[in-house]
Formats: C-alpha cells, sequence, structure tokens
C-alpha cells in the first residue's frame, strides 16, 4: 500500500497541476498540503516516505543525487518544470503520455475546474478537481477514483504550488519526462 501510495501521488502532481490562466513556464514546487487515500490521511506517511527517500539519495553517485534532488527540491516537495508549450496550452494534463486528456475543462476568473477519466493497461481513473492561480502560487484540490489489480481506491488531495523562476535548474519538462529518446518535443 505504501509503495502504491508514493507512485499514485509522484503521478498525481502532474494531474493535480491543472494549468489555469496566468501559469508561467519555468519551474514549481508542489507541496503536498492533505492527502488521503482510501479515507486514510496519508500525509504523515507522505512524509516519513520523503524521509526515506533523501536517506536513499545519499547512497547515489553525486551526478546521479543532484539530478533527482532537482527535481524532488526540499522535503516534502516536488518539483516540476513547465515547459512553454505547457503554458501556452493552458490546458490540465492528466497524465505525462497524453493518454488522458480532461473531459471537461472550464474557467471562471483564476480558477480552472476540470474532470477526467481514463482506462489503460487494465488500471482506471477517474476525477474532477480545481486550481486557482493568485500570483506565483497555484492552490490545487482533486477528488479522484481509482482502479487496479489490487482493487478500487479512493483519494483526495490538496497541493500547493509556488513558482521559483523561469530557469528549470535542470527538471525536465513535465510533458517530455515520459517520451522516449528522439520522440521531438
Amino acid at each position: 500500500m505504501k509503495k502504491l501510495t508514493i507512485a499514485i501521488l509522484i503521478a498525481l502532481s502532474t494531474v493535480a497541476f491543472a494549468q489555469a490562466p496566468g501559469m508561467k513556464a519555468g519551474l514549481w514546487e508542489m507541496k503536498p498540503v492533505r492527502q488521503i487515500m482510501d479515507g486514510k490521511d496519508m500525509t504523515a506517511m507522505m512524509a516519513a516516505a520523503q524521509a526515506q527517500m533523501q536517506q536513499q539519495l545519499a547512497s547515489l553517485p553525486p551526478e546521479q543525487r543532484a539530478k533527482l534532488q532537482g527535481m524532488l527540491g526540499h522535503q516534502g516537495v516536488i518539483r516540476i518544470c513547465v515547459s512553454p508549450a505547457m503554458a501556452a496550452n493552458g490546458a490540465p494534463m492528466a497524465d505525462p503520455e497524453g493518454h488522458c486528456p480532461p473531459a471537461s475543462v472550464n474557467r471562471s476568473g483564476n480558477t480552472t475546474t476540470f474532470e477526467f477519466s481514463c482506462t489503460e493497461n487494465g488500471r482506471s481513473r477517474s476525477g474532477k478537481g480545481s486550481s486557482t492561480v493568485n500570483g506565483d502560487t497555484v492552490t490545487t484540490h482533486l477528488d479522484m477514483k481509482m482502479t487496479d489489480a489490487k482493487g478500487p481506491h479512493t483519494m483526495q488531495a490538496d497541493m500547493q504550488s509556488t513558482y521559483l523562476g523561469a530557469d528549470c535548474q535542470g527538471v525536465t519538462p513535465a510533458d517530455q519526462m515520459a517520451k522516449p529518446p528522439g520522440a521531438g518535443k
């Protein structure tokens, strides 16, 4: 369950990061505020998993450690690079490969609401969420249902993202992370 939760939350970092009007290209830090999985508050467990990940990073070769630390940021924080194309698109990204486009996107002022539903490789996920841009901060709420080989799961997450600047500091843009080499941009 712990590995499933960590994998889901890392994958959700792109789902929860719905682009809204005013989204800037560059480096963003995402901090989970609240994470509920199958009715259990996972916030403390995720903090402990992050601390364990930091310990494992310490045993990596310096070059590999530096690359991963650039993406992971500080404890409890994930760094995401928004490419200029993602910022210009302004659409929520449900997964880096683009297999799960949102079924609906609505904007009102600085708030974007979205819904999605996907089935791929025997897994399904559906949900809805909202993101609100306030200057260099984006707050996101997500409600999601998932089904995998272990059965159905529910998740609620609240995230806060802060813009760090136009330089992604070596972090690969989220829309390019899952592309195979030579697939283009």
